[in-house]
């Protein structure tokens, strides 16, 4: 993969104690802050908005740029198109939107102009999963990664808290070829602490254990899993946890690490399990180092209008019902 960091084989997980701050912070600042702090180093970067600059906060660079950032209107599709067309003069676009416009409805155009032109467009995608709240199923994306993983060459990335995508866009600007960044749009759960880093291609050991390992994803999955672990470690359970926010390329190297010293992963994720996070997991190991894999999310459904808490509840993504599935993986693995 041009321009991603590999996993050395031999390199053993490095482990991590998580911040866990109680505070939570804005994701979609956090992204548009750290593009403006880039945008302001190199004037290849453009933001362009699909109709949503105030909600997104996109509208703080359009205020420092304002040649740089374009609102394209509602026209997704015609935004990636545009975007495609601005990085054939040597620009670096950020067309950003609500997941379900960035993958389901511009789909053709980012495979056609931007993928298969070898571009170099930044796709974002907002409010993944049950993060759309009141937008309900039709702004619901459940299945945006499986759309985008299967484009060739296409990195995907799901950073859990601002930290994350703070060290994460700018490898993005830097590497050569498409990318899809998932990210919420609103607060969420700090989790590191300042300086961690985040190689492209790689995932990040969040907490070690012997006994099973939970794979996860994003600022809901990630902060639930921990909290899952917690409450297993209080029946002598040791659960590592694992943040894959690489879901394209996955970091098949820890992946085979943790599989070979616990012999058991459940995979958890704020998308269907068909061709998501779990199923990248699945057939990495299937052709690494086969072992149990019990993949936790959506199952098969459409999503719903709702709060979050009650959506987390609704499609199984909270701690209590994330160890329920541990546990059951437990049963199978003895």
């Amino acid at each position: 993969m041009s321009g991603t960091e590999k996993t050395a084989a031999t390199a053993p997980a490095k482990l991590f104690t998580p911040f866990m701050a109680e505070a939570s912070v804005d994701m979609r600042g956090a992204y548009v802050e750290t593009l403006i702090k880039l945008a302001e180093k190199d004037e290849r970067i453009i933001l362009l908005d699909a109709d949503l600059m105030s909600a997104h906060k996109t509208i703080n660079f359009q205020k420092r740029f304002p040649t740089r950032g374009i609102n394209m209107g509602v026209a997704e599709a015609n935004m990636v198109g545009v975007s495609a067309g601005l990085s054939t003069m040597g620009k670096i676009p950020f067309p950003t939107t609500f997941a379900c416009f960035a993958t389901r409805r511009a789909f053709d155009q980012f495979f056609i102009s931007a993928n298969y032109a070898r571009q170099n467009v930044k796709l974002v995608g907002t409010d993944p999963g049950v993060s759309a709240e009141f937008n309900g199923g039709t702004h619901m994306p459940f299945e945006d990664i499986a759309l985008t993983r299967v484009i060739p060459d296409l990195v995907i990335v799901e950073p859990a808290d601002e930290v994350a995508a703070a060290d994460i866009i700018p490898r993005l600007v830097d590497h050569k070829g498409c990318t899809y960044m998932r990210i919420q749009r609103k607060a969420a759960p700090r989790i590191y602490a300042e300086g961690e880093q985040f190689p492209l291609g790689k995932g990040k050991v969040v907490r070690d254990g012997t006994d099973i390992t939970i794979v996860a994803a994003g600022s809901i999955c990630l902060p639930e899993s921990l909290k899952a672990a917690e409450l297993l470690e209080k029946e002598g359970v040791s659960v590592a946890v694992l943040d894959m926010y690489s879901i394209k390329p996955v970091d098949g190297d820890l992946l085979e690490e943790f599989a070979r010293k616990t012999g058991a992963i459940v995979t958890c994720e704020n998308h269907q399990v068909k061709n998501g996070l779990g199923s990248a997991v699945a057939e990495e190991l299937a052709e690494r180092y086969p072992t149990l894999v019990v993949r936790h999310g959506i199952m098969d459904l459409f999503g719903e209008v709702g709060l979050v808490d009650y959506l987390m509840e609704r499609y199984g993504l909270t701690a209590v019902q994330i160890a329920d599935r541990v546990r059951e993986t437990l049963k199978k693995k003895q």
